[in-house]
């Protein structure tokens, strides 16, 4: 009976530590906030992702805000300054905060539709045009996502590197930084670009894909243009999903907290969840900041070729 006594009085001591823990960091973090990179246009964005920000309000038992950054330098610098509590990063940008001082912990990323943890960073061009290889592209207009973009500049740029290519601005015609990933693939659709980097995963999970779904896409007679009107002329080795991160000075207990809640969205709130990617990634993988180790070495070498350039 004492033993008894003893255990459940230690039962009632722990869930009375947690509950105040809890407490005291809603008491300091009332709101958190939660920053997305535009990788399509703004309602898109608003749209794809409110439904799990409000389920990790309801998980999280405290307000979470959406934030849509206008790039991703944004990102990097909101929660340089703690303004911004949770972010998604792509591998380069993430690699870039680490880089510049950003005290943050990645702790989980995107597992895809076949089980992968990866993705890939190509080169587009229309389906119709006479282009079959990058060589025949030089002086070319060259559309680029943005100068922290993963697989829309900093791979690109490396890839380009192993063709020969060390300046990119020397060899194309134009290099055009389009802000996101949708607006990239808009200039090469009306012909502001030859040649167009992006993300891909897979024919049905992509940028490209997602406006094709949404007939954001049209050819110059007006009718809806169609995934044979374009084709890959080069895809790169494969990449890391980026990760989401929180701040590094987050309370233990609301860091473990905002894991869990990522790690159950699938059976909690598929619905949700499936928004964020048209139903095309199956959950999210635990994952450690060292994790994307080798991406700091990709953006030291993207570096050095941009001093050589200049």
């Amino acid at each position: 009976m004492i033993n008894r006594r003893i255990i459940l009085a230690g039962v009632a001591a722990l869930a009375f530590a947690t509950s105040a823990a809890a407490e005291d960091w809603k008491a300091k973090y009332p709101e958190l906030t939660f920053a997305v990179i535009p990788a399509e246009n703004a309602s898109g964005v608003t749209e794809r992702w409110t439904p799990f920000v409000n389920y990790l309000s309801k998980e999280l038992g405290t307000k979470v805000t959406l934030r849509i950054a206008n790039d991703y330098a944004a990102v990097i610098e909101g929660q340089r300054a703690g303004n911004i509590h949770i972010a998604s990063y792509g591998s380069a940008s993430f690699a870039r905060a680490r880089l510049t001082g950003v005290k943050i912990d990645g702790f989980a990323n995107d597992i895809n539709a076949d089980g992968s943890t990866g993705y890939y960073s190509v080169f587009f061009v229309k389906a119709n045009s006479p282009y079959k290889k990058v060589e025949d592209l030089k002086g070319k207009n060259l559309g680029l996502v943005d100068p922290n973009s993963t697989s829309g500049n900093n791979v690109p740029r490396f890839e380009l590197n192993k063709m020969g290519v060390t300046d990119a601005e020397a060899y194309f015609g134009k290099v055009v930084f389009a802000g996101s990933h949708e607006n990239a693939i808009l200039a090469l659709a009306q012909g502001t670009v030859e040649v167009a980097a992006n993300q891909w995963t897979s024919d049905n999970d992509s940028t490209l894909a997602q406006m094709l779904t949404k007939g954001m896409l049209k050819n110059a007679d007006g009718s809806a243009m169609k995934k044979e009107d374009f084709r890959i002329i080069h895809k790169s080795a494969p990449i890391i999903n980026g990760p989401y991160a929180y701040n590094a000075d987050l309370p233990a207990d609301l860091k473990e907290a905002i894991a869990k809640a990522f790690f159950d969205a699938p059976a909690k709130d598929k619905a949700a969840f499936d928004r964020l990617s048209d139903g095309q990634k199956k959950g999210f993988h635990p994952a450690t900041t060292k994790d994307w180790d080798g991406t700091i070495d990709l953006i030291k070498f993207v570096d050095s070729l941009r001093k050589k350039a200049s």
